[in-house]
């Protein structure tokens, strides 16, 4: 029993350790998100999973400006709430530009709020006003910093097939 003791406080402190560190690199949680569509192609691709930090969000407007670019083109890829609703899936894009409350989004739709209008690198119009309104700084998860391609494929696969598991229940 003592060397099970010893073997269960030899892994869980240094994985605990690890996470913390991690974590307090991050300073946000999760630390990790999975590319679940194809919006952010050729950037980013469906099952990638990228690393997410809290920082100040650069916009492809104010990329340009500085010529920084994140995952093939400027400004930040950065997760966010839709609407700051903690219920509903977390979306992946880039921010393009920061909008005031009141002037008028290029699709049409007046802003309710200031944020940042996003959209992603495969589609050709704004999440705003479809997806979200423009995305409050509060409504930000991350900014994701780096990607390990495909790794997020099996945790998608079980996602589907759960999906599907339930579907079939539903209409049976």
């Amino acid at each position: 029993m003592g060397n099970l003791k010893k073997e269960v406080v030899e892994t869980v402190i240094p994985s605990a350790l690890i996470v913390g560190i991690i974590l307090l690199i991050s300073g946000t949680y999760p630390v990790f998100a999975v590319v679940y569509s194809d919006s952010m192609v050729p950037n980013l691709e469906r099952g990638d999973v990228v690393f997410l930090m809290k920082s100040d969000v650069i916009s492809y407007e104010k990329g340009k400006e500085l010529n920084y670019v994140s995952f093939g083109n400027y400004g930040d890829v950065i997760v966010y709430r839709p609407n700051g609703d903690s219920k509903r899936m977390p979306i992946i894009h880039r921010a393009m530009f920061w909008i005031e409350k009141g002037e008028i989004i290029p699709n049409d739709g007046i802003a309710p709020n200031s944020g940042f209008v996003t959209k992603g690198d495969a589609n050709s119009a704004y999440d705003q006003p479809f997806i979200s309104s423009p995305v409050k700084e509060k409504w930000i998860i991350g900014v994701a910093k780096f990607r390990i391609p495909k790794v997020g494929i099996i945790y998608l696969k079980i996602l589907e097939f759960i999906r599907n598991a339930i579907a079939l229940r539903v209409f049976v």
